[in-house]
């Protein structure tokens, strides 16, 4: 399906979720102070776009392009990020609120989280080997049959990953969050 392009434009403070962002093709723009929440971007394409100070929360992403797309002091509570379209799909995250948003099943390798909150958050069968979760609170966060090859927490907090359920093969963690890696095993640390 043909989309219509848009190119090197900046979105300030406009609200989505009573008027529609046109269905195009997006390269280059920058969206500030944005309303998306409960909004469908479904089939949308964003190419190196930038997202500052945005809500997210409870889009529709069903086959929404995301290449080299950055999030910063986004709310993007409950956004299913496993319903876009994965091919070449890269996005940083910085000062994020992310709780309960799914990355279930996605490839994302190498993808920079900086001090953002991943509460509830799914990661399951997720690949995210050589990622880095730079100062991330992962309370409650699920990691289950996911990638975490050389992946940096050496400054996340509160996650709760179960080594014999991912792939941890030198991955780097903290001593003052080793209970983290050991919660499965009901063993006593003092």
């Amino acid at each position: 399906m043909y989309l219509p392009f848009i190119a090197d434009k900046t979105f300030n403070s406009i609200d989505y979720t009573t008027n529609n962002l046109p269905k195009a093709e997006y390269d280059n723009c920058t969206f500030k102070n944005c309303d998306f929440s409960n909004t469908y971007l479904s089939g949308f394409s964003f190419l190196e776009c930038e997202f500052i100070s945005c809500n997210f929360s409870s889009v529709k992403l069903g086959e929404t392009s995301f290449k080299e797309v950055n999030f910063n002091d986004c709310k993007l509570v409950g956004s299913p990020f496993n319903e876009c379209d994965s091919f070449l799909l890269a996005m940083t995250f910085k000062n994020c609120q992310l709780n309960l948003a799914s990355f279930y099943n996605l490839k994302l390798n190498n993808t920079l989280f900086e001090k953002c909150k991943f509460e509830k958050t799914d990661f399951s069968n997720t690949n995210l080997k050589q990622s880095t979760f730079n100062n991330c609170d992962l309370n409650l966060a699920i990691f289950e049959n996911t990638n975490l090859e050389n992946v940096n927490f050496l400054t996340a907090y509160n996650y709760s990953i179960s080594p014999s359920k991912n792939k941890v093969k030198g991955a780097l963690f903290s001593k003052n969050e080793i209970f983290g890696l050991l919660k499965d095993y009901n063993i006593i640390i003092e």
